[in-house]
């Protein structure tokens, strides 16, 4: 199980400020694709992973990071500003 945390806009999208997920996923791409085959909801939300950053355990990983070993996977757009 993973816990799968949703911020800013994400989090309007989905619903959810966070969930529990069971998932075979290998990395975080394989995890959002599980998430987009959900609901369309998830699926508006991953539309566009440019749009998106992702940290595991609390550090900033990209797409193709492995989940091995990963208690919480965070999505958030961007920091911009000073």
């Amino acid at each position: 199980m993973i816990d799968v945390l949703y911020f800013a806009w994400v989090r309007e999208r989905i619903g959810l400020p966070k969930e529990r997920v069971e998932t075979s996923a290998a990395t975080v791409a394989e995890l959002v694709e599980d998430l987009k085959a959900r609901e369309e909801r998830y699926a508006v939300a991953f539309a566009d992973l440019s749009a998106l950053r992702v940290a595991l355990d609390q550090e900033l990983a990209e797409f193709d990071a492995p989940l091995a070993g990963v208690r919480e996977v965070a999505f958030f757009p961007p920091m911009t500003g000073g």
